[in-house]
């Protein structure tokens, strides 16, 4: 577990800002004329995008690979997370809403990043010099 922890401080750094950034009252900033209708779902696609980066580089640097079992871990727990944020805005943090498109919006920015990882390690991997 000790090990674990080594490897994912700045996962462990994000989850903690995003869940200050998706549980604090916006007030009058969210009817800003200066964000397009859709601007939340982005931000949560990114949100959650740079969240599993994060988790898998720490699971890269701890196993020395990233596999499709790393991946399909890290899309499981960031769903998780997701879905906890979500759970907490309906029921704890009532001046924000728990919605069904923002969670699908954060699967979207998980999918993307783990994608992205498996596309990259297995470039890599194939790479000829």
């Amino acid at each position: 577990m000790k090990s674990f922890f080594k490897y994912q401080k700045l996962t462990l750094g994000w989850a903690l800002f995003v869940l200050v950034i998706c549980d604090m009252q916006m007030g009058e900033v969210a009817h800003s004329p200066r964000f397009f209708p859709g601007f939340d779902k982005l931000v949560h696609c990114g949100l959650f995008f740079v969240f599993t980066v994060l988790f898998g580089t720490g699971l890269m640097r701890q196993h020395g690979t990233f596999s499709y079992a790393h991946a399909f871990k890290a899309i499981l727990i960031a769903i998780a997370f997701g879905g906890l944020i979500e759970i907490l805005q309906l029921y704890i943090f009532t001046w924000r809403s728990g919605e069904w498109d923002d969670l699908f919006a954060d699967s979207v920015g998980i999918g993307m990043a783990a994608f992205s990882m498996l596309m990259t390690v297995f470039a890599n991997r194939n790479e000829k010099v």
